[in-house]
């Protein structure tokens, strides 16, 4: 059993040092470990610092590429090199390695497919009431979309089974860790979620310039990525107001005609009545479209695994 952990990085020689030093050499049930630093478009000495404590897999990127093309890149690497599981954590120190023997154990028992680590939010310290109160909204919105109750949505300290990163199939560019629990939970793969304590802020977040950019990007990956799977009822909750709203307008305008003699003086409601009706029916339409494209996907991302299966299979002879 090969255990990959994978550390990405922009600028991070400072840092870095800390992380790898505290990585485990031996872990149950786990025969190698190696370590995989991503170098994400870094100006300063990380690569230089990586090699010189011993890493052996860097990929280096010249320039940002950001963290879902990265996550496609790294995954592609870690599966060609024959890890069985894949563990991300990050290069500010935010996450104690001690609790990676956690991470993989729902792995080993095949209890899991992917295990995220629990920070409990809205319980820890040094996070502000701003920060709290974002990570609540997105668990909740994500526990809306998923129908399962998330506790912490954006955690990156993850665990992937190498059957999850076969199938999962990164569509954003900005961070991935709300599309890949869309996927997981929209492809039947068992999450399970385990408490983390975490380290003290040694840095400000790189992956966003602020708070409302944060907000602006995530929304749209929840947006973007549930729309992909659930194409239909986006559609139909969009065409909801416009064919309400008509449909009062010609019920408006029939009981005018009947019940008195000032009808002609409605037209224009029943104008304005067509053209509602109209769009509600036609954002229906891209539905019923969008469903019938996102269930061709589904054999496109089925075929795509086999595909990357036998690639992988063939390498290893």
């Amino acid at each position: 059993m090969k255990l990959f952990i994978q550390i990405p990085c922009k600028n991070e020689e400072e840092y870095l040092p800390v992380v790898l030093l505290e990585l485990p050499t031996t872990l149950p049930w786990i025969e190698h470990i190696e370590v995989l630093v991503i170098d994400d478009g870094s100006t300063d000495r990380t690569v230089d610092v990586a090699k010189a404590h011993g890493v052996e897999h860097i990929i280096s990127f010249p320039a940002n590429r950001g963290l879902g093309n990265a996550f496609r890149l790294w995954v592609e690497y870690a599966l060609a090199h024959g890890a069985d599981i894949l563990i991300n954590t990050d290069a500010d120190n935010q996450y104690p390695a001690i609790y990676m023997k956690d991470l993989i154990a729902p792995i080993l028992a095949h209890r899991a497919d992917i295990v995220i680590g629990d920070r409990t939010p809205g319980k820890v310290a040094h996070f502000t009431w701003y920060k709290k109160f974002l990570q609540r909204l997105w668990n909740k919105i994500m526990t809306m979309f998923t129908g399962v109750v998330i506790p912490d949505a954006v955690s990156w300290f993850r665990a992937y089974s190498r059957e999850s990163l076969e199938i999962l199939n990164v569509t954003v560019r900005f961070s991935y860790v709300i599309d890949t629990i869309l996927q997981a939970y929209k492809k039947w793969l068992a999450i399970v979620w385990v408490p983390i304590h975490t380290n003290p802020p040694t840095r400000p977040s790189r992956l966003f310039s602020n708070i409302w950019v944060h907000i602006k990007k995530s929304a749209a990956s929840i947006v973007r990525v549930y729309t992909m799977y659930e194409p239909f009822h986006i559609f139909m909750l969009a065409s909801m107001p416009f064919l309400l709203v008509g449909w009062w307008w010609v019920m408006r305008f029939l009981r005018y005609y009947f019940m008195t003699d000032s009808w002609s003086w409605r037209i224009q409601s029943l104008i304005i009545s067509g053209i509602l009706i109209t769009i509600g029916f036609n954002l229906v339409s891209l539905g019923i479209i969008g469903d019938i494209v996102a269930r061709n996907r589904i054999l496109i991302e089925e075929n795509l695994r086999l595909m990357k299966r036998f690639t992988l299979d063939a390498s290893k002879k």
